[in-house]
């Protein structure tokens, strides 16, 4: 699904992570970032076929620009040295859980869901999962999901979230602040066409999970019960 090349370019901006190797080589980049384009439609057409709820979207839609904001960075290197997509309804600055391609040499990786929502989301998604812990528990304890994405984003609060009872009997799912399954991917498995069947088997893996967290993000205030 990926170009060697797309792997080849990150591999040399990471040894030269400066403004003057990048202008030197922005042809280069053009033809990199071109042909991951067409691999991340794949991707983006692959998910649209398992969960239509994404919508019909572009690989400029859902695409990371590769420069970094180094404003308030300690880190001053101009560039990401990864190449990455998030497929979700409205593209990548959606606010719903939604499918991640993550091209980095050495640590490549499909993951996707909900990573660090702003406060308002993160309660409602909390919320559903309150109020339907088990039905939760089933999709992330299911034997095929827990093979596929044995990580997940790790970061947590210390103490039950605000407005949730401490003595829950799932209070530590409502700890996270992202819900971002993960799924570490070999480079090569990346490179293979023929490794489209797999990627399809970790989307179909995924999509009850996004659909569940999206349920709570986008229900109607009737519907509350918490």
């Amino acid at each position: 699904m990926i170009e060697a090349k797309v792997f080849e370019f990150l591999t040399q901006l990471k040894t030269n992570n400066n403004r003057e190797w990048f202008n030197d080589n922005k042809a280069l980049f053009n033809e990199v970032k071109a042909s991951f384009e067409v691999s991340m439609q794949q991707f983006i057409d692959l998910v649209y076929e398992v969960d239509p709820s994404v919508g019909q979207l572009t690989a400029k839609e859902c695409v990371f620009r590769i420069y970094r904001d180094t404003r308030f960075a300690k880190d001053k290197t101009p560039y990401k040295t990864n190449m990455g997509g998030f497929v979700a309804c409205g593209g990548r600055k959606s606010a719903l859980a939604g499918y991640y391609l993550h091209v980095e040499p050495g640590a490549s990786m499909l993951a996707g869901g909900l990573y660090c929502p702003p406060s308002d989301i993160l309660k409602a998604v909390r919320r559903e999962i309150y109020n339907f812990a088990d039905e939760y528990k089933a999709i992330i304890n299911a034997p095929q999901f827990k093979t596929i994405f044995p990580e997940r984003f790790e970061d947590k609060l210390k103490m039950a979230p605000k407005g949730f009872p401490k003595d829950f009997e799932d209070i530590e799912l409502l700890k996270y602040k992202s819900f971002a399954p993960l799924h570490a991917s070999a480079d090569e498995d990346l490179m293979n066409d023929k490794d489209l069947k797999k990627t399809r088997a970790i989307i179909e893996t995924l999509a009850p999970h996004n659909t569940f967290i999206n349920r709570g993000i986008t229900a109607d205030e009737e519907e509350i019960i918490l």
